[in-house]
């Protein structure tokens, strides 16, 4: 049989003087996936609440999220990109 745990050097990382490092407590914050999602998630709850005023009732979530997705999503990302650039 072969001896397989033999300890694996990991590849040396480079990282550019303003991205985060792991283990830094700020990674959730600076990460841009991170920012991304907290304004897709504010533009879903915004959506939700414009509904649920629309029909008199809180519409939940997921409806608010699914249709948030269907009708908007590709747009708003489109047009984040063009900001952006």
């Amino acid at each position: 049989m072969r001896d397989t745990s033999y300890a694996m050097s990991e590849p040396e990382q480079k990282t550019a003087p303003d991205q985060p490092k792991e283990g830094d407590p700020d990674l959730l914050e600076k990460s841009t996936l991170y920012r991304e999602f907290l304004a897709e998630k504010e533009e879903i709850l915004r959506h939700k609440w414009i509904e649920s005023e629309k029909v008199g009732h809180d519409i939940g979530f997921e409806r608010a999220l699914l249709d948030w997705i269907i009708k908007y999503r590709a747009g708003w990302r489109k047009q984040r990109r063009q900001s952006s650039s």
